[in-house]
């Protein structure tokens, strides 16, 4: 973590090297410092090992913790670290005094892992806390906009690109190729790196991975997008969400609790079909599907016996 430079000078300030030796180090350390009176806010998921003194609040954020979602499709290190963090979490939840989250679907969720017995607050933050557009509109024009789409996302299962990719897919045989810009580590996620780089040469397919960027290079991305799609299926808060319809861009996300506890998106889909993603994709850009035509009896045996379809 790289500290600001305009941080009080009377502000102590202690690091700790992510091993399992200095954490725990800590543990012992901030449980020997911590005073009755004390207020502690834990803003890293997790209660404090050891029963502190002071007052202990924890700021909650990470929705793999508290929701029985799988865990098979992530990498073997991240799977052990966060089944290590759910058994911390689950045994250690007496040392808590109250939880804060983000929105009302993490406090459903987190109070069935408490079973109602500690108070939890949705206290929703952001860098920038000032409304949405009344109106959305196209942020960019012209010779500024590069992109129709951009889904600002790293490359976990759950993310879900690989029915965003499959919905770009289908458009393409339709004819149809709206430009997409992700956000996409390519060296922690090269397979799905690799994958993007070989539709786009084989089905000609307009996709740009622009790679891992930092909050300023994401926020003026958004200028040159004309809407975010993001089909995620599932978030602890949807920070992008946010500062897209901030910018002012028209959002099209899944039918699900998490996206309307932020907002209300102008397109929705089902995360888990690429045709319904596509189908959004085709509603927002003006190429309405026709309705499929209802036969009554005779009809259907006309066309039948005739050998015709719709």
């Amino acid at each position: 973590m790289t500290l600001s430079e305009g941080i009080r000078k009377d502000i102590q300030i202690n690091t700790v090297n992510p091993t399992i030796f200095h954490r725990l180090f800590f543990e012992i350390l901030q449980a020997r410092k911590v005073l009755p009176g004390d207020f502690v806010l834990r803003f890293g998921n997790l209660p404090p090992l050891f029963k502190l003194k002071g007052r202990v609040v924890v700021f909650l954020q990470n929705r793999y913790l508290i929701d029985p979602v799988s865990l098979h499709k992530l990498p073997f290190k991240s799977r052990v670290r966060l089944l290590i963090e759910r058994l911390w979490l689950s045994c250690r939840l007496k040392n808590v005094d109250e939880f804060l989250v983000q929105t009302p679907t993490m406090k459903k969720y987190l109070e069935l892992k408490t079973f109602g017995k500690i108070p939890i607050r949705v206290l929703p933050f952001v860098d920038n806390a000032f409304g949405f557009p009344p109106d959305p509109h196209d942020c960019c024009a012209g010779l500024d906009c590069l992109y129709d789409f951009i889904y600002v996302a790293s490359g976990e299962p759950h993310k879900n690109h690989q029915n965003l990719l499959e919905a770009w897919s289908l458009l393409g045989k339709e004819g149809i190729f709206p430009s997409l810009c992700l956000t996409i580590d390519v060296g922690n996620f090269t397979p799905l790196c690799s994958h993007i780089a070989s539709l786009c040469d084989k089905e000609n397919l307009i996709i740009n991975n622009a790679g891992s960027l930092d909050h300023k290079e994401v926020l003026a991305l958004y200028k040159k997008s004309k809407a975010l799609i993001y089909p995620s299926k599932f978030e602890s808060f949807g920070i992008p969400l946010i500062e897209a319809k901030q910018a002012g861009l028209p959002v099209l996300a899944p039918e699900l609790d998490y996206v309307r506890d932020i907002l209300d998106p102008v397109e929705v889909f089902d995360p888990n079909s690429s045709v319904s993603i596509a189908r959004a994709v085709k509603r927002f850009i003006g190429l309405e599907r026709a309705s499929l035509t209802m036969l009554d009896a005779a009809q259907f045996l006309a066309l039948m016996r005739s050998g015709d379809s719709l």
